[in-house]
Order: structure tokens, then C-alpha cells, then sequence
């Protein structure tokens, strides 16, 4: 894992270590000095589909930015059985690639990925360019600072100018429907972008297999009780390719687990 320069000893989230880390470090120039003893292990996940235009910016920029925190991470990246150059880009870095040998989807991904990651705390950010990679430190932070699952959120900073009306539209609907149903609001319940404590993502038992990932994730951790935070990040729309999204098809699936994880026995 990167950045273990000294063996970690302790693991940041018993008390003595939050106390002594509430100064943890966001400014990447200052990071560059800042010591990673008591620093827990990060897993930073990529899953990726025919997304070759944008691997290498991504997986740099990630990159850079996880080294300039001077926190020990891994990359995980997985290659969800895509047939252009994605997988073989992203072999160029040392990164852990994975590899599907069909489009299995995006939660088959991450539960994939969380299978090999070593991590106490899971990142995960989408492979398409429209996450900006030093936006994970106030992520980090959050969780650092006491937060079991801190989610980027593109509507906090009010940024309609870079999602399509109809996305608009659709994810106030997914937000509307999970506040009737849990009682609890959030702006951004399909953000890809989000830095959560690995023991509450493994209590979260995630089923889903395709975008719904993000919406299961979202209400299992509201409807779990657990700290749940929204952070306002900047996006960018894609510069390469297109959005694998299918309309009619996801927004039915999203729905769906919005019902299911909302009415779900909790055990």
C-alpha cells in the first residue's frame, strides 16, 4: 500500500487517535509535510466502462492528490468488461486492476473491489472525468473527523448548469421519494463520489448490481442510523464519451431499490 512509510500501529477511529487527528490535513500544499503514522489506510475505487479517453486523467490526478495527502492508500481499479483500451490504459499505473470479463455493472464493481480492498476507509469516485480528485480531502476529513459516510454532492453548490434537466428532475424525484419514506433529506442520493468507514459499507450487506448501488448505499446508511454528511464538490461535464446510463432502465432500478432498501428488515 502507498504511503506506508512507518507501520501503522493504531487505527485512527479509536478515541484517543480522533482526538489527536482533528487538525487532519486539507490543504494539499500543506499535506505534503504531513505524517502518516496515525493515519488509517485508504482504498481509493475506480470502476470503469469503455472509458479509455479518461482513464489516465483520472487515475493521475488521483494519484497525485493521494500522495500529496501523504495517506497510505491503495487504487483499486476495475475494468467492468469494457472493449476499448480502458483496462490496458489503466495497467500502465500502479494501480491494482481488475477485470471483468463481461459489463457486469457499476455495484458488481464496487462489491467487487471491496472484496480485494484493504482499507479502513473506502473511496469511491467515478471514472468518467467529472469528479475532481482533490475534492477527496474534505471527504476524508469528514470521516476523520467522526463521519461514517461522507457523500459529494452536486447540488449543494447549486451547479444545475452541469447536469441535464432531466437529471435534474429525476434525482429530486429519488431525493423526494427516500425523504417520505426515511424521513431524512439528502440533494444527491446517486453521487458516485463519497469516502465511507469500511465497517459500516461491509454492515450495509450491498445487493445491487448496477447505478441503484449508490441509491442502496444512500438509504441503508440513513435508514442504519449511521452519520451521514453531504459535502458540496465542483463537477465538470465529461469531455470524452458518453454517459452509460439507461434512462428508462436505471431510473426503474433506482426506484426500486429506493422501495426495497426503504421497507427492508433491518437486521
Amino acid at each position: 500500500m502507498k504511503g506506508e512509510g512507518s507501520q501503522l500501529q493504531h487505527n485512527l477511529f479509536g478515541k484517543p487517535l480522533i482526538q489527536e487527528h482533528a487538525g487532519f490535513i486539507t490543504d494539499l500544499d500543506s499535506a505534503k509535510t504531513h505524517r502518516s503514522l496515525h493515519s488509517p489506510p485508504v482504498s481509493v475505487i475506480i470502476p470503469a466502462f469503455n472509458e479509455e479517453k479518461n482513464v489516465a486523467n483520472v487515475l493521475s490526478g488521483t494519484i497525485t492528490v493521494m500522495d500529496q495527502l501523504n495517506l497510505p492508500y491503495e487504487i483499486i481499479f476495475v475494468d467492468d468488461g469494457s472493449t476499448d483500451k480502458t483496462g490496458l490504459i489503466a495497467s500502465s499505473f500502479k494501480v491494482n486492476v481488475l477485470t471483468n470479463k463481461e459489463n457486469s455493472g457499476k455495484g458488481y464493481s464496487l462489491k467487487k473491489a471491496l472484496q480485494h480492498a484493504s482499507g479502513d476507509i473506502i473511496v469511491t469516485i467515478d471514472s468518467d472525468g467529472e469528479h475532481k480528485p482533490k475534492e477527496i480531502a474534505p471527504l476524508l476529513e469528514a470521516v476523520c473527523n467522526g463521519v461514517d459516510v461522507a457523500a459529494g454532492s452536486r447540488f449543494l453548490n447549486n451547479q444545475t448548469a452541469v447536469t441535464t434537466k432531466l437529471n435534474q428532475i429525476g434525482n429530486h424525484f429519488f431525493n423526494l421519494a427516500i425523504m417520505s419514506l426515511t424521513g431524512k433529506h439528502v440533494t444527491d442520493s446517486q453521487t458516485g463520489f463519497r469516502a465511507i468507514k469500511r465497517e459500516v459499507l461491509e454492515k450495509l450487506n450491498l445487493q445491487s448490481d448496477g447505478y441503484e448501488i449508490e441509491t442502496e448505499i444512500t438509504v441503508k446508511s440513513l435508514r442504519g442510523g449511521f452519520a451521514f454528511k453531504e459535502l458540496p464538490i465542483t463537477v465538470e461535464r465529461r469531455k470524452f464519451g458518453a454517459s452509460k446510463l439507461k434512462l428508462i432502465h436505471d431510473s426503474k432500478k433506482i426506484f426500486e431499490a429506493i422501495l426495497t432498501t426503504s421497507f427492508a428488515r433491518q437486521k
